[in-house]
Protein backbone atom coordinates (compact mmCIF):
# COMPACT_ATOMS: atom_id res chain seq x y z
CA UNK A 1 0.00 0.00 0.00
CA UNK A 2 1.46 3.30 -1.17
CA UNK A 3 -0.47 6.55 -0.68
CA UNK A 4 -1.06 7.50 -4.30
CA UNK A 5 -1.42 11.27 -4.45
CA UNK A 6 1.07 12.26 -1.77
CA UNK A 7 3.73 9.87 -3.05
CA UNK A 8 3.21 10.82 -6.69
CA UNK A 9 3.37 14.56 -6.02
CA UNK A 10 6.28 14.29 -3.57
CA UNK A 11 8.36 12.17 -5.96
CA UNK A 12 7.49 14.39 -8.92
CA UNK A 13 8.57 17.45 -6.94
CA UNK A 14 11.69 15.62 -5.73
CA UNK A 15 12.76 14.74 -9.26
CA UNK A 16 11.63 18.04 -10.83
CA UNK A 17 15.00 19.82 -10.72
CA UNK A 18 16.83 16.66 -11.83
CA UNK A 19 14.40 16.21 -14.73
CA UNK A 20 14.78 19.84 -15.79
CA UNK A 21 18.56 19.38 -15.81
CA UNK A 22 18.25 16.22 -17.93
CA UNK A 23 15.81 17.92 -20.31
CA UNK A 24 18.25 20.79 -20.92
CA UNK A 25 20.86 18.32 -22.15
CA UNK A 26 18.52 16.79 -24.72
CA UNK A 27 19.08 17.89 -28.30
CA UNK A 28 17.27 18.08 -31.62
CA UNK A 29 13.54 18.17 -32.13
CA UNK A 30 12.88 16.82 -28.65
CA UNK A 31 14.73 19.78 -27.11
CA UNK A 32 12.67 22.22 -29.19
CA UNK A 33 9.43 20.53 -28.15
CA UNK A 34 10.47 20.41 -24.50
CA UNK A 35 11.38 24.11 -24.60
CA UNK A 36 7.92 24.92 -26.03
CA UNK A 37 6.30 22.96 -23.21
CA UNK A 38 8.49 24.56 -20.55
CA UNK A 39 7.67 28.07 -21.81
CA UNK A 40 4.33 27.77 -20.00
CA UNK A 41 6.25 27.89 -16.70
CA UNK A 42 7.56 31.37 -17.57
CA UNK A 43 4.05 32.81 -17.65
CA UNK A 44 2.82 30.96 -14.57
CA UNK A 45 5.33 29.80 -11.94
CA UNK A 46 2.76 27.80 -9.91
CA UNK A 47 3.65 24.29 -8.79
CA UNK A 48 0.65 22.86 -10.69
CA UNK A 49 1.86 24.30 -14.02
CA UNK A 50 5.41 23.12 -13.26
CA UNK A 51 4.19 19.57 -12.63
CA UNK A 52 2.08 19.60 -15.81
CA UNK A 53 5.02 20.83 -17.89
CA UNK A 54 7.35 18.22 -16.44
CA UNK A 55 4.89 15.39 -17.09
CA UNK A 56 4.45 16.51 -20.70
CA UNK A 57 8.23 16.87 -21.13
CA UNK A 58 8.78 13.33 -19.80
CA UNK A 59 6.57 12.09 -22.65
CA UNK A 60 8.62 14.02 -25.20
CA UNK A 61 11.93 12.90 -23.67
CA UNK A 62 10.81 9.26 -23.97
CA UNK A 63 9.85 9.84 -27.65
CA UNK A 64 6.13 9.75 -26.99
CA UNK A 65 3.49 12.37 -27.69
CA UNK A 66 2.09 14.28 -24.73
CA UNK A 67 -1.06 14.96 -26.78
CA UNK A 68 -1.82 11.22 -26.58
CA UNK A 69 -2.07 11.49 -22.78
CA UNK A 70 -3.18 15.09 -22.20
CA UNK A 71 -6.08 16.38 -24.30
CA UNK A 72 -7.00 20.06 -24.25
CA UNK A 73 -10.37 21.38 -25.34
CA UNK A 74 -12.05 24.76 -25.42
CA UNK A 75 -15.33 25.12 -23.54
CA UNK A 76 -17.03 26.09 -26.82
CA UNK A 77 -15.65 23.11 -28.78
CA UNK A 78 -18.67 21.19 -30.03
CA UNK A 79 -16.55 18.24 -31.18
CA UNK A 80 -14.95 17.73 -27.76
CA UNK A 81 -17.47 15.13 -26.58
CA UNK A 82 -17.01 13.19 -29.81
CA UNK A 83 -13.22 13.27 -29.37
CA UNK A 84 -13.38 12.16 -25.74
CA UNK A 85 -15.53 9.18 -26.68
CA UNK A 86 -12.70 7.99 -28.94
CA UNK A 87 -10.01 8.26 -26.25
CA UNK A 88 -8.70 5.08 -24.71
CA UNK A 89 -6.99 6.72 -21.74
CA UNK A 90 -6.18 10.28 -20.92
CA UNK A 91 -6.39 13.39 -18.84
CA UNK A 92 -8.52 16.11 -20.38
CA UNK A 93 -8.36 19.82 -19.74
CA UNK A 94 -11.18 22.19 -20.71
CA UNK A 95 -10.12 25.81 -21.01
CA UNK A 96 -12.24 28.90 -21.52
CA UNK A 97 -12.03 30.31 -25.03
CA UNK A 98 -9.35 33.00 -25.11
CA UNK A 99 -7.71 31.79 -21.89
CA UNK A 100 -3.96 31.46 -21.64
CA UNK A 101 -1.88 28.91 -19.74
CA UNK A 102 -1.91 31.09 -16.60
CA UNK A 103 -5.70 30.93 -16.33
CA UNK A 104 -7.40 28.22 -14.31
CA UNK A 105 -9.01 25.53 -16.51
CA UNK A 106 -12.78 25.13 -16.54
CA UNK A 107 -12.47 21.39 -15.89
CA UNK A 108 -9.84 18.66 -15.59
CA UNK A 109 -10.75 14.99 -15.64
CA UNK A 110 -9.80 11.44 -16.48
CA UNK A 111 -11.13 9.38 -19.37
CA UNK A 112 -10.94 5.60 -19.68
CA UNK A 113 -12.37 3.82 -22.71
CA UNK A 114 -14.20 6.95 -23.85
CA UNK A 115 -15.97 7.46 -20.51
CA UNK A 116 -15.28 10.31 -18.14
CA UNK A 117 -14.51 8.52 -14.87
CA UNK A 118 -13.30 11.53 -12.89
CA UNK A 119 -13.95 15.22 -13.36
CA UNK A 120 -13.57 18.54 -11.55
CA UNK A 121 -10.01 17.74 -10.54
CA UNK A 122 -7.82 20.54 -9.25
CA UNK A 123 -4.82 20.08 -11.56
CA UNK A 124 -3.30 17.96 -14.33
CA UNK A 125 -0.73 16.34 -12.01
CA UNK A 126 -3.52 15.02 -9.83
CA UNK A 127 -5.35 13.77 -12.92
CA UNK A 128 -2.26 11.93 -14.09
CA UNK A 129 -1.70 10.38 -10.65
CA UNK A 130 -5.32 9.24 -10.42
CA UNK A 131 -5.21 7.84 -13.96
CA UNK A 132 -2.10 5.85 -13.02
CA UNK A 133 -3.85 4.59 -9.89
CA UNK A 134 -6.92 3.54 -11.87
CA UNK A 135 -4.82 1.72 -14.44
CA UNK A 136 -2.88 -0.06 -11.72
CA UNK A 137 -5.90 -0.97 -9.55
CA UNK A 138 -8.08 -2.06 -12.49
CA UNK A 139 -5.14 -4.04 -13.92
CA UNK A 140 -5.43 -2.31 -17.29
CA UNK A 141 -2.66 -2.42 -19.85
CA UNK A 142 -0.78 0.73 -20.67
CA UNK A 143 -1.42 2.07 -24.17
CA UNK A 144 1.46 1.00 -26.42
CA UNK A 145 2.08 4.56 -27.59
CA UNK A 146 2.58 5.69 -23.94
CA UNK A 147 4.17 2.62 -22.39
CA UNK A 148 7.48 4.30 -21.49
CA UNK A 149 5.79 7.28 -19.86
CA UNK A 150 3.61 5.06 -17.71
CA UNK A 151 6.55 2.79 -16.96
CA UNK A 152 8.48 5.83 -15.73
CA UNK A 153 5.55 6.98 -13.60
CA UNK A 154 4.97 3.54 -12.09
CA UNK A 155 8.48 2.23 -11.64
CA UNK A 156 10.56 5.36 -11.05
CA UNK A 157 8.16 7.86 -9.48
CA UNK A 158 5.94 5.47 -7.54
CA UNK A 159 8.67 2.83 -7.06
CA UNK A 160 6.24 0.00 -7.81
CA UNK A 161 7.76 -3.11 -9.43
CA UNK A 162 10.88 -1.10 -10.22
CA UNK A 163 13.27 -4.00 -10.72
CA UNK A 164 12.90 -4.52 -14.48
CA UNK A 165 13.08 -1.32 -16.48
CA UNK A 166 13.14 -0.92 -20.23
CA UNK A 167 16.36 0.51 -21.62
CA UNK A 168 14.83 3.96 -22.24
CA UNK A 169 13.50 4.31 -18.73
CA UNK A 170 16.67 2.87 -17.19
CA UNK A 171 18.78 5.47 -19.03
CA UNK A 172 16.50 8.27 -17.79
CA UNK A 173 16.62 6.94 -14.23
CA UNK A 174 20.42 6.75 -14.37
CA UNK A 175 20.61 10.34 -15.60
CA UNK A 176 18.35 11.44 -12.75
CA UNK A 177 20.68 9.84 -10.22
CA UNK A 178 23.88 11.41 -11.63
Amino acid sequence: MVPLLSTFMAKLDHYADHLLRVFKKKGGTAKRNINLIMAAMDGNPSVDVRRECILKAVCVYLNEKPDDLFKEFLDVDLGASRETEQLTLGVYVVRHEGANSADTPEDIGVIIEGCTVLQALSDVGKGCALLLGLIYSLNLSYPKHLKYTFEFLQKVLMELDGNNLSMKVQVLKNKLLE
